[in-house]
Formats: structure tokens, sequence, C-alpha cells
């Protein structure tokens, strides 16, 4: 039986309540950007009990502290989370502290290795607090899975994997492309999937979310929650939210992210650096703003106006979210600024000695370039300035004295060299 054919078959005898407008409004708005929702019928009855009854769903996120920060692409899911939370049902933050330890094997094509406990510990102090950036943290539950993984022990951890088979697990499409290509699977990749599903049951789950990679994970949760007796969770999946690069996935290993905490000017750099067509997925994914505003502005632009100026829009609603209005207006001035050669107000001062001292190595030491080849690729191309004025001598020797060096459109420092 294909998990479609065992989702179909969770039809209650139970009379089904009426949607009243306020359950229908509510399903649109969980329906707005996402990949998927399963089962939608059941999640209607669920919005209509909690209208009936008063209590709210319980709605689960789980995230694994694998790095101290997070990106825009984390917060797709968390502004569903926001919009799910404003309707006035009860969210949950949970933490992977425990499963964080075994690795999500989730999109990969080899065993991802597991973090430490310190590490684990230092990662995990910051989520909660960047993501409450996004979340209203009064009226969020912070919990983590090892809270009830650690107690369940040896014995319980096999009465666990007794609940799932390796042909199941197997029917994963990451498993399955290892499988056949003879990549290393370790045993304990298979328990991701279950500890994940046993955190449904734990919190007693009514919709879990999660990116598109995770859907098996969600399944598992809906299955487990079935085998002790619960009703099982509906599922909302969101899109992954490709990078800066418009390709990849937006990631930090990848170096094409744009950090939630990261300073207003370069968050506002980064967005205004995206390309025309990519804008559209951002919108869809990040903006807050209305449906039919989006599309009045593809009009605008099929009209023939500058989608620079719509882009400017995004970037502006993206910083003020996560600094300020004033923040987000002085992001402008300085991206304009930048934009005709100007310098901005923030640039660090470096002090270094050697003077006269090769371009190359100038670049280098005030880490500019990473290394002197890189340094001389960039005069080649025409992308170091001295004051304003453009280098083209790769041979050239820099001597004493103070100066603004500047690489490519961003990167700037005040030298100081003796």
């Amino acid at each position: 039986m294909t998990d479609s054919q065992k989702l179909q078959t969770n039809n209650t005898a139970t009379e089904p309540l009426p949607l009243s407008d306020s359950v229908q409004d509510a399903l649109a708005v969980a329906k707005r950007g996402v990949d998927e929702l399963l089962i939608e019928a059941e999640f209607a009855q669920k919005l209509a009990r909690s209208e009936k009854t008063g209590k709210p769903l319980r709605i689960k996120l789980g995230l694994d502290p694998t790095a101290p920060d997070l990106h825009l692409g984390h917060t797709v899911v968390l502004n569903k989370m926001r919009q799910l939370q404003n309707l006035g049902h009860q969210v949950i933050f949970l933490i992977g502290d425990f499963t964080s330890m075994i690795g999500d094997p989730s999109g990969r094509n080899a065993t991802r290795p597991p973090l430490t406990r310190e590490q684990i510990e230092e990662n995990a102090k910051t989520y909660f607090a960047q993501a409450s950036l996004v979340l209203d943290p009064a009226r969020t539950e912070i919990r983590y899975n090892s809270e009830w993984c650690d107690p369940l022990g040896a014995r319980g951890m096999i009465q666990l994997a007794a609940k799932y088979t390796v042909a199941r697990m197997l029917e994963r499409d990451d498993f399955t492309k290892r499988f056949k290509a003879g990549t290393p699977i370790s045993v304990h990749e298979f328990l991701y999937p279950l500890m994940q599903g046993y955190d449904s049951v734990a919190l007693q789950s009514d919709l879990e979310l999660g990116g598109t990679d995770q859907k098996f994970n969600l399944l598992v949760g809906r299955e487990l929650q079935k085998d002790y007796g619960q009703e099982p969770q509906c599922i909302l999946t969101m899109p992954l939210l490709e990078g800066l690069d418009g390709v990849e996935k937006m990631s930090k290993s990848k170096n094409n992210y744009v950090g939630i905490t990261e300073p207003g000017n370069t968050m506002f750099a980064k967005l205004m650096s995206i390309s025309d067509t990519m804008m559209w997925r951002y919108y869809d994914l990040l903006s807050f703003r209305s449906i039919a505003e989006i599309e009045q502005f593809k009009k605008d632009v099929e009209g023939g106006r500058n989608p620079r100026d719509i882009k400017v829009l995004l970037a502006q609603e993206i910083v003020t979210r996560f600094h300020s209005q004033q923040a987000a207006e002085d992001a402008l001035a300085d991206f304009n600024n930048r934009a005709k050669g100007g310098i901005p107000d923030d640039i660090p001062e470096v002090s270094i000695s050697g003077a006269p001292i090769g371009i190359g190595q100038l670049l280098k030491q005030t880490n500019l370039c990473a290394s002197s080849s890189e340094a001389l690729r960039m005069v080649e191309q025409g992308g170091v300035r001295i004051d304003g004025e453009t280098v083209s001598d790769k041979g050239l020797k820099v001597d004493a004295g103070t100066f603004v060096l500047q690489v490519g459109k961003r990167k700037f420092a005040r030298v100081t060299l003796a």
C-alpha cells in the first residue's frame, strides 16, 4: 500500500463538521505558498473542531542546531508558523538536541558527521533567540527532544525501531540512491526519522511543518502516532528557498545565504544581488505582502517599471523585519552611495606595516581577498580601487600612507600602511 493510500484510509466514521467562513479563511492562510498540505480535508476538520471547542491546535516545527545562525531559508517555514500562531494556535519550536547527535540524512549522499554535545549546546543557545525575530516568543512553546529521547534508553529504542521495516526506510529517495550506488548507509541513520516521528508522539502534534526534503520524516511521525493510539498529525511542507546564486538551496556552507542577524546594509546588498527572476520567488516565500499586491508588482514590471524598484521594496521589507525601518532607509542610502562609487560610512580600519608592498600582498593582508592570486585576478578584472582610482598594474607597489582600498562593489577598508 502506498503512502497516499495509507493517508486516505484515515477517514473517521463521525459526521464532518461544517466549515465556517473563518475556518475557510484560516485554511487559505495555511495553504499560501505551501508545497503540500496532507491531508487538507483532515486539517480543515481539525480547524473546525478547534473553533468549536476553543482548543488551539498544537503545531510543531523541529530544527536541529547544526549551525549557530539562522538564515532567510529557515524563515520560510518560520513565517508560516507565525501566520498559524496569529490565528490563535499553539506553536511548538522544537530544538533537536538529541537528533542532532544522529545527524539528519535528508537530502544527503553521504553520512552526515554527528555533532558533539558541546557543539549542539552552543548552537542551541542562539536558535530560539533568532527564531523569536519571527515568532512571538510569549506565545511559543520551546522544547528540546532530549526530554523524551534520553529516557527511552536501549530498551525503548529497540521497541521503537521494531515499528518500522528496512524496506520502508529504503523508500526514502536519498537512501535508495545511496543503496543503489553502493554508498554506505550507517544503521544509526535509520534512527533519525524514527526519532523525529517519536517527537510528534511526545508532543501530541496536530500539524507538523517542514521543508519538502522532510516529507518522509513527517510521514513517519504520522504513522507512529497511529501506532501509539493518537490521531495522526497533518503535514505541511514548504518549498526550499534557493540561495543568492539562484541554483542551490540557501546554505551557509555554500555561502549563498542571507543571515537574519547580519547587519542591515549587508542584508540589503545581498538581496539586491539576486536576479530579477529570482526576486519573485523571494517575494512568494519571504514577503508578508498580499498575493494581490505581488501580482500588481508583476504587472507593473511587465508594463515597463524597473524591476530594481520592486527589488528595493523587498530588501527594505526584510531589513525592516529584522532590524528597523530606519535601518532599511540607511541601507538603501548606503547601497545607492556604493553604486555611485561612494565610500560607505562603516568600513573597517586596518593598520599594517611593510611599505612599499605589492598590491596582491596588500589585498591579502587586509583580508579583502583570500589569496594573492585572487587579488591579482581582481586587478586584471578592474575590480580594485585605491581612493576611488582603478588599479590596473598587477606589479604596483603601494607606498606608506592612509587610503581607502576597495575590491568589487561591497568590500572596503580604510588602510594605514607604515
